[in-house]
């Protein structure tokens, strides 16, 4: 017997219509061992680190237990130059963390629970196959609390002010407010997608409508190995400039410049608008990250041309590897015996 759809998605999709099918499938429901996956994820960063001042020191999210060795995948801007990271799942137990790596080209972040975990890991789905008016779950925890029905409303791609592009982000709708490193499960209770974003284009091309936007479980396939063996993916860094960019009536703005980042270092400054890089015009942003990654690794010199008042000027900017920018703070140093007596 088929199952009717919820009237929470019967309303969204009458919302939506005619782009979507009026009946989706429902999804089946979600198992108890598919929730014990789910952990809930605090982390402490110190006030000195890059990101505190616009991230907070304060970060909590989700995170999905992905393997038996406790590795937990959440997005990585929780735990971006964390300190301190604890997690706690099904069983309410707080059991400490380690950072294994935050890729900053798919904004994954990969912790490991420093104790066992009473979960059971959730297996990867393909997110390739995960097509718009597909019906699928976000959870946020392991409680049946945290499940809420949700449509993908659009593949397409995102591009980030940060310096960062996705070429199939997966935008859901309606949003599910506890969307950081929430995750996207499909009918069969496999993981699709890490919940990134609250966005107001969750359906382009029409009036604007709220959604979440995830990364795609794909993207982590190639890398998953490499971020366990050395905490970061084989392929070299991309160069990175340390420009937070927005589009504005067809013109490329500069925003917030990083802090003694390349850019700054070189002269950039907000409000310039980008012209060109390497002496080709700048469409828009993601336009500008293809050219600018196109030259080469991190520590290619990147010309920009831009538009200072009424001035256009080049500028040769050194790029560098964004993760030696954002390295996370050493622990207070621990003293050792004869300083631990001395004190005494």
């Amino acid at each position: 017997m088929k199952k009717r759809p919820s009237s929470l998605l019967l309303f969204l999709v009458g919302l939506l219509s005619p782009v979507f099918s009026p009946q989706p499938a429902a999804p089946a429901p979600v198992a108890s061992d598919v929730l014990s996956a789910m952990v809930t994820v605090h982390a402490e960063i110190p006030a000195s680190a890059r990101t505190a001042q616009f991230l907070g020191e304060q970060r909590s999210g989700s995170g999905v237990v992905i393997d038996t060795q406790g590795h937990i995948l959440t997005i990585g801007y929780l735990v971006m130059e964390a300190r301190r990271v604890e997690v706690m799942g099904i069983d309410g137990k707080r059991v400490p963390a380690s950072v294994v790596a935050h890729d900053t080209q798919t904004g994954f972040g990969l912790l490991r629970a420093d104790e066992p975990l009473n979960a059971t890991p959730m297996p990867f789905g393909t997110s390739a196959d995960l097509t718009e008016r597909t019906e699928v779950i976000i959870a946020s925890d392991s409680s049946a609390a945290s499940v809420r029905p949700t449509l993908v409303t659009s593949r397409r791609e995102f591009a980030g002010y940060w310096e960062y592009l996705l070429e199939d982000a997966i935008f859901t709708a309606p949003p599910h407010p506890r969307y950081a490193g929430a995750a996207l499960i499909g009918p069969d209770g496999k993981l699709l997608g890490i919940g990134s974003l609250l966005v107001n284009d969750a359906l382009p091309g029409r009036e604007s409508l709220a959604g979440n936007m995830f990364v795609p479980i794909d993207h982590l396939k190639p890398i998953l190995t490499d971020l366990i063996r050395t905490g970061r993916a084989r392929a070299a860094p991309r160069p990175w400039l340390g420009l937070f960019t927005e589009e504005f009536r067809d013109k490329l703005i500069i925003m917030f410049v990083a802090p003694d980042g390349p850019a700054e270092q070189a002269g950039v400054q907000v409000n310039d608008l980008v012209l060109k890089v390497a002496g080709q015009p700048v469409a828009d942003q993601a336009d500008f990250y293809r050219k600018m990654w196109a030259i080469g690794e991190a520590g290619a010199d990147i010309t920009l041309t831009l538009l200072h008042g009424t001035e256009i000027k080049d500028i040769t900017v050194r790029s560098s590897d964004r993760d030696q920018y954002f390295r996370p703070a050493p622990p207070p140093k621990k003293p050792d015996t004869a300083e631990a007596l001395q004190a005494t």
